[in-house]
């Protein structure tokens, strides 16, 4: 891999690293203009209590997942940072170039990943 496709990659990582501190920013947002309308609105009517409860249990979903991409992410710049970018997280082998271009958070290789998948 060229030095060109490492600095596209981590140029691509920090700027999906951006957008998804957005992103968790936003539902935080959302999740507290809710708290806000929900204080105002009376109690009792189990459809409206039951909806909001289903939106909240998708707002967390959602964030639970979007706290995992940025995960990943984050552990990939540190791998840059200490210069094992690339290297499969358990074996230590060269990721395939091409893996990493499809998904430049890849931390193992596909072999590894295979196992991992079996388990």
């Amino acid at each position: 891999m060229t030095t060109l496709n490492i600095a596209q990659l981590h140029a691509r990582l920090k700027s999906e690293q951006a957008h998804l501190l957005e992103e968790l920013e936003h539902l935080k947002m959302r999740i507290q203009s809710a708290d806000v309308r929900r204080e105002g609105s009376p109690f009792g009517k189990r459809e409206e209590e039951a909806t909001e409860s289903f939106e909240l249990e998708k707002r967390l979903a959602l964030e639970k997942q979007v706290r995992a991409n940025l995960a990943e992410i984050e552990h990939a710049l540190q791998k840059f940072e200490k210069g094992t970018y690339g290297s499969c997280d358990v074996c230590g082998q060269p990721i395939d170039p091409g893996r990493l271009e499809v998904l430049p958070q890849a931390n193992l290789c596909l072999s590894c990943k295979a196992k991992q998948a079996r388990v």
